[in-house]
């Protein structure tokens, strides 16, 4: 964590995050960073950090023990939340999260170290995740000159990739599908489903104009239409029709304790109307707050949400 500057305040989003007039960034949450694992304790999942070329976009990746027979398997990119200006794909709640998501898929999970506010503000995370969709789409070209990751290209299904994120990465897993939905990825690959934990979205009827919306206007500040700009208000007047999401399944869910549920809800509603042809459903826990099922991975209501992923995660194969 950064130490505070001794300059005056700029911008305090506590209990999130302070800027200070020389620039200086405080970071008032975090987890500390972990290193990759040749293998998990936990979950004998095997883990490796890699640069995504030519940018280097840094990103860890998980690879699931595998029996004898050979295997291939889904694969998640996957983007943690923090409000586009927290956290880390290293740190040690995203590292124990992927783990045990991996293990009990089984799946490959590639987890995205995307840029952040304000040093990078948005859209260069959404530019980080499309570009990372199109690397690991790009394992289905047969093209000599591409260096393709060994994991991904020995136990990678392509047919079923996920796109999924909890927070602001749910967030950025809507716009990377949006985007999936007008432009042809890579090799003619079809995304095959999203998964929404804890969706990040705002609007302008947030008339309390709290934590939320203020720090839409700190990550984004240049976004045109502010904050009924389609990337955090997709149902906004204006915004493009949800039926162009570019994915064929779709799990919203959602936290009963959560600020963000009743978007969360009217978001996956709209999607239903919307005349896309892909199937949604809700998963919705009581009693739990933001991101619950990463901060305590032990409760029953965490590991009844791995299950639910698990499941869909089946269905869509």
């Amino acid at each position: 964590m950064a130490v505070a500057s001794t300059k005056d305040l700029l911008t305090d989003l506590s209990p999130l995050i302070q800027v200070y007039t020389d620039g200086t960034v405080h970071r008032l949450i975090s987890s500390p960073h972990v290193p990759p694992s040749p293998e998990d304790p936990a979950t004998s999942v095997a883990s490796k950090d890699i640069l995504i070329p030519p940018s280097n976009i840094p990103a860890r990746l998980y690879l699931p023990k595998l029996s004898a027979a050979p295997q291939k398997l889904p694969i998640l990119l996957y983007h943690h939340g923090g409000g586009f200006c927290l956290e880390s794909a290293f740190s040690f709640l995203h590292h124990r999260y992927a783990n045990l998501l991996s293990a009990a898929s089984p799946a490959l999970i590639l987890s995205l170290e995307y840029r952040l506010a304000p040093e990078h503000p948005l859209p260069a995370a959404y530019h980080d995740s499309s570009f990372a969709l199109r690397w690991l789409c790009s394992h289905a070209l047969d093209d000599p000159t591409f260096e393709k990751d060994p994991w991904i290209a020995d136990h990678a299904d392509l047919g079923r990739i996920f796109i999924a994120g909890d927070g602001s990465g749910a967030n950025i897993a809507h716009n990377v599908v949006m985007r999936a939905g007008s432009e042809p990825l890579p090799g003619n690959v079809k995304v095959n489903g999203a998964i929404l934990c804890h969706p990040f979205f705002c609007g302008e009827d947030d008339l309390e104009r709290g934590l939320g919306y203020r720090l839409w206007s700190f990550v984004y500040s240049s976004a045109g239409g502010g904050i009924d700009n389609p990337a955090i208000n997709p149902v906004a007047d204006g915004a493009p029709s949800l039926s162009g999401l570019g994915c064929s399944r779709m799990i919203v869910c959602l936290a009963e304790k959560d600020p963000a549920a009743a978007r969360g809800k009217v978001y996956a509603e709209m999607v239903r109307r919307s005349g896309w042809r892909g199937e949604v459903e809700t998963a919705e826990y009581e009693g739990e707050g933001h991101c619950f099922q990463i901060s305590d991975t032990h409760s029953q209501n965490a590991k009844n949400f791995i299950d639910r992923l698990v499941a869909f995660i089946s269905r869509c194969s």
